[in-house]
């Protein structure tokens, strides 16, 4: 498995199960109310930033247990690098377009904010299982 390969791994797990804790705590304080009543701003933050801690801290790990793992990056992961970035920047825009539409409606902030986050996850989870996929299966030739 390559380095590049293992970071993809690392955003992928990172992700989903940032989320999954985020997700979690929001219903566990909704206690079956309104969730747009929920607080949801700090738990928010707290997530995405302990996401970025732990991405960081895994890959640290990742070097420290393998400190000669190539490190140098060839055409193939260049490749499966764009492949993978296209394919998840695509629930970026529709994150963007989806708030937009939203705050046009005068949506509550809530939902505006978790359409948001969500399609940032996805769009890391999915880029990330597109170089998975990637690695494992080898790139589409077009």
């Amino acid at each position: 498995m390559t380095h590049e390969e293992r970071r993809a791994w690392i955003m992928l797990m990172v992700s989903l199960l940032a989320y999954t804790g985020y997700a979690a705590v929001l219903l566990s304080r909704a206690e079956g109310g309104s969730l747009t009543a929920t607080p949801y701003v700090a738990a928010m933050l707290w997530t995405i930033g302990g996401a970025m801690v732990a991405s960081i801290l895994a890959e640290i790990g990742m070097g420290v247990l393998n400190p000669r793992a190539s490190r140098v990056t060839d055409d193939r992961d260049r490749e499966i690098g764009r492949l993978g970035d296209r394919v998840g920047q695509a629930f970026v825009v529709i994150g963007a377009v989806a708030a937009m539409l939203m705050a046009m409606a005068q949506w509550h902030w809530f939902w505006i904010a978790n359409v948001i986050y969500l399609c940032f996850v996805l769009s890391a989870v999915v880029g990330s299982l597109a170089k998975v996929i990637a690695y494992r299966k080898g790139v589409p030739q077009w």
